[in-house]
């Protein structure tokens, strides 16, 4: 059984935070394509080591850090420009 709560308050918090990244032209940092690659692999490692919550047992993944993930990258991609 998937639980809801944690799913959609980590996409709602990360797509809130997806949108404060911006680019800063007189930086040269680039967020491109390989930054997500590598946020991605990151994010499902750090979200394998965490767990589910307490009594959660539908998958071994911390499933609201795995939203939070996929709400920072939408909010990048749509909003923050």
């Amino acid at each position: 059984m998937v639980y809801v709560g944690p799913l959609v308050l980590g996409f709602i918090i990360g797509f809130i935070l997806g949108t404060r990244i911006k680019q800063n032209p007189e930086s040269k940092l680039k967020f491109g394509a390989s930054v997500f690659v590598v946020l991605i692999i990151v994010a499902i490692l750090m979200a394998y080591q965490l767990g589910p919550f307490p009594y959660y047992t539908d998958s071994p993944f911390a499933n609201g850090f795995l939203a939070a993930l996929a709400g920072i990258i939408v909010g990048k991609l749509t909003l923050g420009r």
